[in-house]
């Protein structure tokens, strides 16, 4: 078996560093080869270390759930080839809880994970135009749009006012 050059391991690139480790991109040009600094006690510090003093270590955020309801609406399609582009549509996306349609207009439910609610609101906004193409969707433009919390969402449903939709899974008609 043939021993591979260091060169084609590493990316044809003898000086690359890593930006997440002390002397990458950042802090040292990328000419700079050697060992990389090391703090006293010959311990290496992986990420710079960018807090002030006292602060807590940041925690990186969990990304939660968000219950997504999207309502689209247009020109009048046949329901038969809206039915099969609502099918693809769930099918591509994970999470797809429900969708309800008629002629003109449709809405659908689904899970999206996400840090916070700008980026589950964003992604929804985007899910129709996406998919428009794969999906072979109709030419609509989004009407609605409603994102709440996980929690939110459970506590409506308890309290009989979220009610869920009438055909839980899967795309049916109004």
């Amino acid at each position: 078996m043939e021993r591979r050059r260091e060169a084609a391991l590493t990316g044809g690139t003898a000086g690359r560093r890593l930006t997440s480790i002390d002397g990458g991109r950042e802090d040292a040009p990328a000419e700079s080869s050697g060992p990389p600094p090391q703090r006293p006690g010959g311990v290496r510090r992986l990420r710079p270390d960018h807090r002030e003093a006292g602060e807590p270590p940041t925690v990186p955020e969990q990304a939660r759930l968000w219950h997504v309801v999207l309502s689209v609406a247009g020109q009048v399609t046949p329901l038969t080839s809206l039915r099969a582009s609502l099918e693809r549509l769930a099918h591509d996306h994970s999470f797809f809880l429900t969708a309800r349609y008629a002629a003109d207009h449709a809405e659908i439910r689904y899970w999206e994970q996400a840090r916070d609610l700008h980026d589950a609101a964003a992604i929804a906004l985007r899910l129709w135009g996406e998919h428009k193409v794969t999906a072979n969707l109709p030419p609509w433009e989004i009407v609605g749009l409603e994102v709440v919390d996980r929690a939110t969402y459970h506590k409506r449903v308890a309290e009989g006012f979220g009610d869920p939709p009438p055909h839980l899974g899967g795309v049916h008609p109004y």
